[in-house]
C-alpha cells in the first residue's frame, strides 16, 4: 500500500515562496504519476501540475505556469512543488496524489483518475 506525507506549506507573504515535499512509502509503481492539487474553502479541489515519474514530462494548470515548478527526486522517492509569487488567491490547502499505474498517454487532470492522496498541508498568503 502506498502512503504519501505532505509536508512544507505554512504562512507566506504575498510575492514569496514556498516549496512543498511530498514522500512516497510502500510499494510503488516506476511508470506512477504524481499530482499536486488544491482546495481553497468554499472551492472544489483543483488539478495544480503532475509528472512523470519515468519520462519527466509535466503538466501545468494555467493559472500557476511560470510561478511553480513540479520536480521530483527518485532517490528519495519524493516529489515537490516549488511555489514562487504567491499571491492570496493560492491560498489553499495542497495535497499531494499518486496514480501508480496510469494508462493513459497524457498526464490526468482530474481527481478522479488518482487513487491515493496525502493528507493535504495548509498554505496561506497573507500579509
Amino acid at each position: 500500500q502506498v502512503q504519501l506525507v505532505e509536508s512544507g506549506g505554512g504562512l507566506v507573504q504575498p510575492g514569496g515562496s514556498l516549496r512543498l515535499s511530498c514522500a512516497s512509502s510502500g510499494r510503488t509503481s516506476d511508470n506512477r504519476v504524481l499530482a499536486w492539487f488544491r482546495q481553497a474553502p468554499g472551492k472544489e479541489r483543483e488539478f495544480v501540475a503532475a509528472i512523470s515519474w519515468n519520462t519527466f514530462s509535466t503538466s501545468y494548470v494555467d493559472f500557476v505556469k511560470g510561478r511553480f515548478t513540479i520536480s521530483r527526486d527518485n532517490a528519495k522517492n519524493t516529489v515537490y512543488l516549488q511555489m514562487n509569487s504567491l499571491n492570496a488567491e493560492d491560498t489553499a490547502v495542497y495535497y499531494c496524489a499518486a496514480d501508480e499505474y496510469p494508462y493513459r498517454p497524457y498526464l490526468s487532470t482530474l481527481a478522479s483518475d488518482y487513487a491515493t492522496w496525502g493528507q493535504g498541508t495548509q498554505v496561506t498568503v497573507s500579509s
